[in-house]
C-alpha cells in the first residue's frame, strides 16, 4: 500500500492523533529516497496498525527544522506522540522490521 503525502499540519496531527504512527521524509530528486520507499512499503504492509504517511521536505522545507533533520531519507515511528524509530539515510531494512516487530509485540 502506497504512503499518502501529508502537509507538515497533517502530520503534526498524525503524530498526535494516532497510537502508532510512520512518516517517511523524503525529497524530490533523492534516488536512496525513491530506491528505499517500496522497501518500507512492503515491511510496513506486515503492520496494518501503525498510520502510515509520507512528506517531501523539498515541497515543505520547514519540515525538516520541525523534524530535525539534517539527511534523508527518515523513517520516523511514534508511539502515542513519542519518536520511538528513527532511521535515516542508509536504512537495514531487516534492522528497521525487527524494531517495528518489537515495538508492535510488546503493544499488543
Amino acid at each position: 500500500m502506497e504512503l499518502k503525502q501529508v502537509t507538515l499540519e497533517e502530520a503534526k496531527e498524525g503524530i498526535e492523533q494516532n497510537r502508532l504512527y510512520f512518516l517517511y521524509l523524503y525529497g524530490t530528486n533523492c534516488s536512496v529516497c525513491h530506491a528505499l520507499l517500496p522497501q518500507v512499503e512492503d515491511v510496513l504492509e506486515g503492520f496494518p496498525q501503525i498510520t502510515r504517511e509520507k512528506l517531501n521536505v523539498h515541497e515543505i522545507p520547514e519540515a525538516a527544522g520541525a523534524f530535525s533533520v539534517f539527511t534523508i531519507p527518515v523513517l520516523l515511528l511514534y508511539v502515542d506522540g513519542k519518536e520511538s524509530i528513527r532511521e535515516a539515510r542508509f536504512v537495514n531494512i531487516e534492522s528497521f522490521h525487527c524494531s517495528l516487530n518489537r515495538i508492535v509485540t510488546l503493544l499488543d
